[in-house]
């Protein structure tokens, strides 16, 4: 049997669904990194506090605190980088040996499915993790940048290199941030994406729970209404 063969076994509903994901994916980043300026998102209210932050870095003696959080966050990034290189272990080591998923698959669906199909289902939950590990590990760097830009900010708050220098680090911790957000919107969509071993309407239903879960959390959370509290 042919790999387009097995490619054909993808019916409507499977094609329908996949797409759906992808696109909640995209939309929902670009939603939460472009929201509508009445209804800020958490990302965007974190934006304007990391500008806040290097503001106030500019006049603190000594900034002992300031490098603390820095590694505090880089570690995160490290964490969860280390998490995806697991995760993607274990999807690959499951597409290797299958049996115990085809088991599964009939037991819930009573149908059997090719082994190439579930392959390719782990290939996109592999797909999702390995753009999670991507946007950890640049994170990871681009809070290295910004180590070494905050650094580099002068003592004096007069200083005429002072201002610019921490604005330059406070966009670098901007970006890092968003880029580790995006690598846990992929984490989050690759647990969904696992529903399609179990077919085309569980992988539906999977991807309106993320899509629920991490609007809300941007959206309508406690923690966005602390950041609106004046």
């Amino acid at each position: 049997m042919t790999m387009t063969h097995h490619f054909t076994l993808l019916g409507t509903y499977d094609w329908a669904a996949f797409l759906f994901m992808v696109t909640a994916w995209m939309a929902l980043g670009w939603l939460i990194e472009h929201p509508p300026k009445t209804r800020p998102s958490v990302t965007v209210l974190m934006s304007q506090k990391r500008r806040d932050w290097m503001e106030v870095f500019i006049h603190r003696d000594p900034r002992i605190f300031d490098a603390q959080i820095l590694a505090s966050l880089r570690e995160g990034t490290s964490f969860f980088a280390s998490t995806c290189i697991f995760a993607i272990g274990g999807v690959l080591a499951l597409a290797k040996n299958t049996d115990p998923l085809v088991g599964v698959a009939q037991e819930v669906t009573a149908m059997s499915s090719p082994v190439l199909l579930i392959q390719v289902k782990l290939a996109f939950v592999a797909l999702f993790l390995t753009n999670a590990f991507l946007k950890f590990v640049w994170s990871n760097r681009l809070f290295g940048y910004c180590a070494v830009l905050m650094s580099a900010v002068p003592n004096d708050p007069n200083d005429p290199l002072t201002q610019p220098r921490a604005g330059q680090a406070a966009e670098l911790n901007i970006r890092a941030a968003m880029n580790f957000n995006r690598g846990l919107r992929s984490m989050y969509f690759a647990l969904g994406a696992l529903a399609w071993l179990l077919g085309a309407l569980p992988l539906f239903g999977a991807t309106l729970v993320v899509v629920w879960v991490v609007w809300s959390r941007e959206f309508a959370s406690i923690p966005r209404n602390i950041l609106l509290a004046k």
